[in-house]
């Protein structure tokens, strides 16, 4: 009920706080109101309201005590009359009260209306944010970015932008880089200041290297107690100083929007971290006038062509190869269509890294595998068996073994990683779409290159048939991995979106799994463990959106026992948004990876072994499905369960650590 005095003042409302004896006799509690918290007390007989917040630390009024007839605030004790909020002494620090009524069912206090919101600097980022695209907001609200978050809600109210509250602020990192690997656009991760800030920086290190777009927004303590060293206080500019391409604090006379403005963009075209610091109370400070900011004008195209010294080079190379192979990295996933054309062409081998694991098809004709570590026998024979190497976005990590003995064409849109590691014979500054286009148009007149395409089906039939032999290998009784990803390319969906992890299960993932048009994503440079199921949250989310590329479909993730306990808790996160996510984990009660490494260094296998609950169990009392596979007859059944299941299913794989 709402009232208005005589004068023509704001109304006033009358809201039930506590029911009839809620509040005992001599005892004080904190109460909500709409947007208010009160300090309701009950002394001598009679009820009393006040403003819960101390004037001096803002302690929580209710959360303290009546001793000797004085309300006592429980953060450092001082004293106010538990009716007038007035201190003893005569001092002017006391707390302001409320009218109260006690009527028959229950005790009521008398507020002014609540003020319309003034619009504030946290709603002009917000707003910015999302003229920018950024539609999602994965993080943990705090103390420290109340502000901000609320400006956040008020997005998600108006239906631009979704936020995810995750159990640790690393899995928003990690969500974060993920769906800037899927998509190339930029999602947000939010935290508090301090040691919420700090836990963002290995998901965003995995995007840094990775070179992933993706926004970090932390909050900071009051800029009028920066510096002495209060409480939570990191020298945040400084902590973020080498994962940031881009890092700026808000302050009170920024230009909000351009900051916004900057930090999307530095995110986009520099293809890193940007970082934003809303120091708490720069937050909440009026803004009525200031203007949205926008990508309008701000983002050039970037579809450059090669100088045409180069691509002279690279495509007379090309027409004189009799077997020419072209590798395709990270960086080529967004030009594959012109990719594909130019092998089809040629009749060429396509071999992949492990990072671009799915960019082809390995049923594809040209399509095969991954070279290195992780990978198949038939990419290393026909990179071994070339006589030229065309290698598109690829960092020539020593992880995949690019060979620098045979003539190589290098084609990258960064200057910088051209003949990074060695010096190359053609080094091609180019977008990888615009430049592979470019030369097919010049290879159409004519090259020698011998078709491929028989020699590909030979080695793969070679390699399937070994496959086969091992799939029925049985160590300890336990599965092998090459029948769990076999099932796994029989039973995944064909366009799904795979997130796999580190360890023996990557590596073993890379060997076995057939991608059709899965897209895989993974912690490539940084190889972080526990990658797996934080980024199935980030590709789930593009999976919400009306692009074409991602909406509606499945996403799995693989991890093993290990990375799986890294964010096993984000399970609950899942459940919660209800997100259709699958996640396969290769349980063999070892961090198998290790103990293979000590192995091999002549080590003693210590320290490696891992007391694990049953996780299928776990999935179950989070609220997921669970399914537990002890026997390789049970694959396929188990997947399919947990694939058709609507929300979050966890298939767990009782796997051996040495048949991998």
């Amino acid at each position: 009920m709402a009232s208005a005095d005589d004068e023509g003042r704001e109304p006033r409302v009358w809201m039930k706080v506590l029911g009839p004896d809620e509040l005992p006799e001599g005892r004080v509690a904190s109460v909500t109101c709409a947007n208010r918290t009160l300090c309701m007390t009950h002394h001598e007989g009679k009820y009393a309201a006040l403003d819960n917040r101390c004037p001096h630390q803002g302690g929580p009024l209710g959360e303290g005590s009546i001793e000797n007839g004085w309300l006592r605030c429980p953060w450092h004790g001082w004293d106010f009359d538990p009716q007038t909020g007035r201190p003893p002494g005569g001092f002017d620090d006391g707390v302001e009260t409320f009218e109260v009524e006690v009527r028959e069912d229950g005790v009521y206090v008398c507020l002014d209306a609540e003020d319309a919101h003034v619009r504030t600097v946290s709603d002009v980022m917000a707003e910015t944010m999302v003229a920018w695209g950024v539609r999602w907001v994965f993080g943990m609200v705090g103390h420290s970015n109340l502000g901000l978050a609320d400006a956040i809600r008020r997005q998600e109210q108006a239906g631009t932008v979704g936020y995810f509250g995750i159990r640790h602020e690393g899995a928003a990192s990690f969500a974060c880089s993920a769906y800037g690997k899927l998509t190339g656009r930029v999602a947000a991760c939010l935290s508090i200041a301090g040691p919420g800030a700090t836990n963002l920086l290995t998901g965003l290190w995995d995007a840094h290297v990775d070179r992933a777009p993706a926004l970090a927004l932390t909050g900071q303590i009051d800029t009028q107690v920066l510096g002495p060293g209060a409480f939570q206080e990191v020298d945040l500019s400084a902590a973020f100083g080498e994962v940031a391409t881009w890092s700026q604090p808000v302050l009170h006379d920024s230009k909000f929007a351009e900051l916004v403005n900057l930090a999307c963009k530095n995110a986009i075209l520099q293809r890193g971290v940007a970082h934003l610091i809303f120091p708490d109370e720069v937050q909440t400070l009026p803004a009525t006038e200031a203007k949205v900011g926008s990508p309008g004008g701000r983002l050039p195209a970037r579809e450059i062509a090669p100088p045409a010294e180069a691509l002279d080079e690279a495509a007379l190379r090309l027409s004189k190869a009799k077997r020419p192979a072209i590798i395709v990295g990270h960086g080529a996933r967004f030009h594959m269509e012109e990719v594909m054309a130019l092998a089809e062409l040629l009749g060429a081998p396509v071999i992949t890294t492990f990072k671009a694991k799915g960019q082809v098809s390995d049923r594809h004709p040209l399509g095969c595998g991954v070279l290195g570590r992780s990978g198949t026998p038939i990419a290393s024979w026909f990179m071994n068996e070339a006589d030229l190497l065309l290698v598109l976005g690829a960092s020539f990590s020593n992880h995949t073994g690019i060979t620098r003995k045979l003539p190589t064409i290098q084609v990258d849109f960064d200057p910088m990683m051209l003949g990074k590691f060695h010096a190359v014979d053609v080094p091609v500054l180019g977008e990888i779409g615009v430049t592979a286009r470019l030369l097919e148009a010049r290879l159409r007149d004519g090259y020698a290159a011998t078709d491929c395409r028989a020699e590909v089906a030979e080695r793969w039939a070679i390699w399937r048939a070994e496959k086969g032999k091992r799939r029925l290998e049985r160590g300890n009784g336990r599965v092998h991995s090459a029948a769990v990803f076999d099932a796994m390319s029989r039973k995944v969906p064909d366009d799904a979106i795979l997130c796999v992890d580190v360890g023996n299960n990557t590596y073993s993932f890379g060997r076995y799994f057939e991608c059709e048009q899965q897209a895989v994503l993974m912690s490539g440079y940084l190889g972080s463990i526990g990658f797996a199921l934080p980024a199935a949250l980030g590709a789930w989310a593009a999976t919400q959106e009306e692009d074409p590329r991602f909406a509606g479909r499945k996403v799995v993730s693989v991890s093993g026992d290990g990375g799986f306990g890294q964010y096993m808790g984000e399970l609950t996160t899942a459940v919660k948004y209800e997100m259709d996510i699958t996640h396969v984990l290769l349980n063999n009660s070892e961090l198998g990876k290790i103990s293979k490494e000590q192995r091999a260094g002549n080590w003693d296998v210590w320290q490696t072994s891992l007391h694990n609950p049953s996780f299928a169990r776990y999935a179950e009392l989070c609220g997921a499905f669970g399914v537990r596979v002890e026997r390789a007859d049970q694959l396929d059944d188990a997947l399919e369960q947990a694939l058709a299941y609507d929300g979050p299913a966890l298939v767990e794989i009782i796997t051996d650590p040495q048949l991998i």
